[in-house]
């Protein structure tokens, strides 16, 4: 589905990303994870080509991004909240969207049905613009969006930002059954490692444009690894802020 060859990004001096060869399979979910700073969004950002990479390319389905855009047909994602027609109510950007895809209003309107409980009355049929819609009520629609018109390859930064605890469990909830339903390919980068774990069953661990870890996630499996990885760093912050010597030192 996507292949990553030689993909280098800077700013500056700074590599952002630096992947030599990382291939995500059809039908993966894939969990992507790392603190601040690590790639995550610059990553997904190469991949959609709202990025001109320093060196090297990414393909989807063989379709070089850079070069085409016949892969945007079989693509959803959201990014953030800039993805968004703000002057338009949700339900004028949900036909927007569909229209794109030659989805007729009816057609949008049946597609939404399985998002009610997601969007709790508080996203369709309030007469007012997307704009003036709370952080978590715009990443819902960002959410459905994406969604809509069923693509192969679903992309989303962060989906659990700004959604409360219910809507954060409707979503994971949703998220694996579209998954399993269409045997999409699934990617999504999260700080919340537990969401994570629970539904995807590959993870990859990002460090300084890096990917330095790539998990096989059955049951859970990943998250005891990654647990051990983030708090051996906090235990090493820790450690030097208290004065003690890190352990790799000499002394």
């Amino acid at each position: 589905m996507i292949q990553i060859n030689n993909l280098l990004k800077q700013f500056g001096e700074t590599r952002a990303v630096d992947i030599d060869n990382y291939v995500i399979n059809q039908g993966d979910m894939l969990g992507l994870v790392g603190n601040n700073g690590a790639g995550k969004t610059t990553l997904f950002r190469l991949i959609l080509d709202l990025l001109q990479a320093n060196n090297g390319y990414v393909t989807i389905d063989g379709i070089d991004v850079s070069k085409s855009e016949d892969w945007k047909k079989i693509t959803g994602e959201f990014i953030d909240d800039g993805f968004l027609i703000d002057y338009l109510t949700p339900e004028e950007y949900f036909y927007f969207i569909g229209k794109m895809y030659g989805l007729s209003k009816q057609e949008v309107d049946e597609r939404l049905k399985p998002f009610e409980h997601f969007m709790n009355g508080e996203v369709v049929g309030q007469k007012k613009y997307i704009r003036n819609y709370s952080a978590g009520n715009k990443q819902k629609v960002g959410i459905i969006s994406a969604m809509i018109h069923h693509p192969q390859l679903l992309i989303l930064d962060e989906p659990f930002n700004f959604l409360d605890p219910t809507s954060q469990s409707i979503i994971k909830q949703l998220l694996k059954k579209y998954h399993e339903e269409h045997n999409a390919t699934v990617i999504i980068s999260s700080h919340n490692l537990n969401h994570t774990v629970d539904i995807c069953s590959r993870i990859a661990l990002m460090e300084h444009g890096k990917i330095i870890r790539d998990l096989v996630n059955e049951n859970n499996s990943a998250e005891q690894e990654l647990e051990n990885y983030f708090n051996a760093g906090v235990e090493e912050d820790q450690g030097l802020l208290s004065g003690a010597t890190p352990k790799d030192s000499d002394g």
